[in-house]
């Protein structure tokens, strides 16, 4: 449980003890979880545009939170190859990578250009293709690795 809070307190910058709730999808992201924002606006209650930039929530009000957006149903490797094999023109098991930067801001939940350039780091090939085939592994950033046992 310390590990949680303490990651939670890494996004307090007014040393309160509190986060934004605009602050909020980003904390569970960096605690290893992929909510949709759909899914953390649900979470919140469905909030204002004034009260997602204005108001704020303690780590006891948001511990509920993460539980609930670690419960929701995940997304497998099978899921992830299937909604890539879409864009494999070749059918080899390979997608452009400008190509995949121009769908993942451009379509469904829009990335900005660091979240995309994140995610695609050191994923092309020299001929700029994104090997998706055999890939089991997906490199999606967490700060911390955490055991959601203990919440």
């Amino acid at each position: 449980m310390t590990n949680f809070k303490e990651a939670f307190g890494l996004f307090d910058r007014v040393g309160d003890s509190q986060v934004a709730y605009n602050q909020i999808a980003d904390i569970m992201r960096a605690l290893g979880q992929n909510p949709t924002n759909k899914d953390v606006l649900k979470v919140l209650g469905n909030p204002s545009a004034d009260d997602m930039a204005n108001k704020r929530i303690n780590f006891d009000t948001f511990l509920p939170m993460l539980k609930q957006v670690h419960a929701l149903p995940k997304g497998t490797y099978d899921d992830y190859v299937e909604g890539l094999r879409v864009f494999d023109k070749e059918g080899n098991g390979t997608v452009m990578g400008a190509e995949l930067r121009i769908v993942l801001s451009t379509l469904g939940e829009k990335m900005n250009e660091q979240e995309v350039e994140s995610l695609m780091a050191g994923q092309e090939d020299e001929n700029g293709s994104v090997h998706y085939e055999g890939q089991h592994s997906c490199s999606l950033p967490s700060l911390f690795v955490f055991d959601f046992s203990e919440i």
